[in-house]
């Protein structure tokens, strides 16, 4: 059966129908002094597929009890699907007595599942803080998808050299165009992202910015500003997992963004193609 999250209903309902398995009807409610509990009643199935994205605190502890539910109620085999796992980016230590909050996070996910599937993780190496077998999903070539046809010259363009695969996994998609990215620099005393124009031309050209995560979408902004000020044509962003908090979406619109694509990873209004089909594949048939 399928369980999903709270915050993965809708990706989870689309799992189950690409996949033909059952989609289970969890309960998320919350003791009066503020405890959660997610439970799945009427669960009857030797195997599960928590899909849950943690993309809050209380989003963790749900995908914690969900697993516990699943074994409480007999599943043999957990495989537990993150389309977006928060913390992933605090991967390593920033300074005495601070924690690896992906590990720690990691290792407790580990304790009640069998197999982890995560989607177009920021960093791939946190895979390593698991304590059983984790596959990376990459669902990033669903977001050409939704971009229209005939676009003029189209350059797809990454706003870090890190997001350069995802930007190339879209073009390739896409079926036409040009890659290339920004260089970005962080100032390590304040924190403040620079970003350095691509040598890439823009001028008339239909230009998508393309990364794994648009979380407050100022490194992102910052890019538009730019190819408009280049006098690109029109500009598309797409991401994997449109986390866009505050206002996020604003400044992305503010700064020329004619469209804004995302994936259900993080359900948002935004969220117009799935990475179900991606997830299906490395589930596996039933």
């Amino acid at each position: 059966m399928i369980v999903p999250g709270s915050s993965s209903q809708v990706l989870a309902a689309a799992l189950a129908e690409e996949t033909g398995r059952a989609l289970a009807t969890p309960t998320y409610d919350r003791f009066p002094d503020g405890e959660r509990l997610a439970a799945v009643p009427g669960f009857d199935d030797d195997e599960a597929v928590i899909v849950a994205t943690t993309d809050s605190d209380e989003a963790w502890v749900e995908l914690l009890q969900l697993q516990d539910a699943v074994r409480e109620a007999g599943a043999a085999d957990v495989t537990t699907v993150i389309p977006y796992m928060g913390y992933a980016r605090q991967d390593a230590s920033f300074g005495d007595g601070e924690p690896v909050s992906a590990r720690a996070m990691a290792t407790a996910i580990s304790t009640g599942t069998d197999r982890v599937l995560l989607v177009n993780p920021h960093e791939t190496a946190v895979g390593a803080f698991f304590d059983v077998p984790v596959e990376a999903v990459d669902a990033a070539a669903a977001l050409a998808d939704p971009l229209p046809a005939g676009l003029r010259d189209p350059l797809f363009l990454a706003p870090d050299e890190g997001a350069a695969e995802v930007a190339a996994t879209v073009r390739d998609a896409y079926g036409a165009g040009e890659t290339d990215h920004f260089e970005k620099h962080r100032d390590r005393d304040t924190g403040a992202i620079e970003v350095s124009p691509s040598d890439a031309a823009a001028a008339g050209r239909d230009v998508v910015v393309v990364d794994d995560i648009i979380a407050t979408g100022s490194t992102m902004s910052e890019s538009v500003a730019v190819l408009a000020d280049r006098g690109a044509a029109r500009v598309f962003t797409a991401c994997v997992h449109p986390v866009l908090v505050g206002n996020a979406v604003t400044k992305l619109r503010a700064a020329g963004v004619d469209r804004i694509v995302g994936s259900d990873t993080v359900e948002r209004g935004c969220s117009v193609v799935s990475a179900a089909p991606a997830v299906a594949d490395a589930v596996g048939p039933v």
